[in-house]
């Protein structure tokens, strides 16, 4: 499914601390964007479907909807920091085309 890359692991336990009854983070993939689908991260309270799909490693819990795993399969969260940017990044392997403002992707 995914990966959790070693340089998340820290950022995500602190965002999940600072939500005090959040039990993970859901991962998932919208329709948006020119290119026609965005990453999407949000807190998750427990709300967990028969079809999710649930990673728990390290002290951090991903819970990831039916309709998004094709599109994440193989893929990796990462924190990059670069120059006064840092933020989370999929590499994701599945992405055959991105937008010029990098907002969304296309996988074919």
């Amino acid at each position: 499914m995914i990966t959790i890359g070693e340089s998340a692991y820290e950022p995500l336990i602190r965002k999940l601390a600072s939500q005090p009854d959040c039990e993970g983070i859901r991962v998932g993939v919208r329709t948006v964007g020119c290119s026609g689908l965005a990453y999407v991260l949000e807190y998750t309270y427990g709300e967990v479907y028969r079809d999710d799909t649930v990673i728990a490693d390290r002290g951090v819990t991903i819970v990831i909807d039916e309709k998004s795993k094709n599109y994440l399969a193989g893929s990796e969260l990462v924190y990059l920091k670069e120059g006064l940017n840092e933020g989370f990044k999929f590499v994701n392997p599945n992405v055959t085309a991105e937008c010029g403002c990098g907002e969304s992707f296309y996988v074919e």
